[in-house]
């Protein structure tokens, strides 16, 4: 990919760096830190330029922001335990630990935080993106059908926990 240059990762940033903070949001729930993760997963993008096929820069891209996003909910879960298990005050806790938010909001929040991961993954990706069925399969590497299943069950899941979800379909 040598021809690859500073030019394409921008347009590939404006192009993506919307879609791209919606999923990473709805995975960490902190805008301020979204925006970092979806930065740092650009940074990490052009080090690896080299490596990295033009077919496969959207899916990848992607799954460098999950990754981050979940290392970063990982770091966040362990640091609210640390100073309680120390017998330190909590006030090393996650910046957003305090934070509820209101309404509408916090019970999506809470249902898709209780999807399984590999479902949450998926309506995430095909709700809050304009990525089809096949390039979300290929940014989490499964079968373009297993999209389809894992969507549908995290649809009826999150339509028994809140009472209706439009289903709208994205194939």
């Amino acid at each position: 990919m040598s021809a690859w240059d500073q030019c394409d990762l921008e347009e590939l940033y404006r192009r993506l760096e919307r879609p791209l903070y919606n999923v990473v949001y709805r995975l960490v729930w902190d805008s301020e830190q979204a925006r970092d993760l979806v930065q740092e997963a650009f940074v990490r993008l052009w080090d690896m330029r080299r490596r990295v096929e033009p077919a496969t820069v959207e899916p990848l891209v992607y799954r460098i922001a999950i990754n981050l996003a979940r290392s970063a909910l990982r770091r966040r879960r362990i640091w609210r335990f640390v100073p309680l298990a120390a017998g330190l005050t909590a006030s090393r806790a996650a910046p957003d630990a305090t934070a509820t938010p209101a309404g509408d909001e916090a019970r999506l929040r809470r249902a898709i935080e209780a999807l399984p991961p590999e479902l949450r993954d998926v309506v995430l990706l095909t709700s809050f993106t304009e990525l089809r069925y096949p390039d979300v399969a290929r940014v989490l590497g499964i079968a373009e059908g297993t999209v389809g299943s894992r969507r549908h069950r995290a649809l009826r899941l999150l339509r028994e926990t809140l009472g209706g979800v439009r289903d709208e379909r994205r194939a």
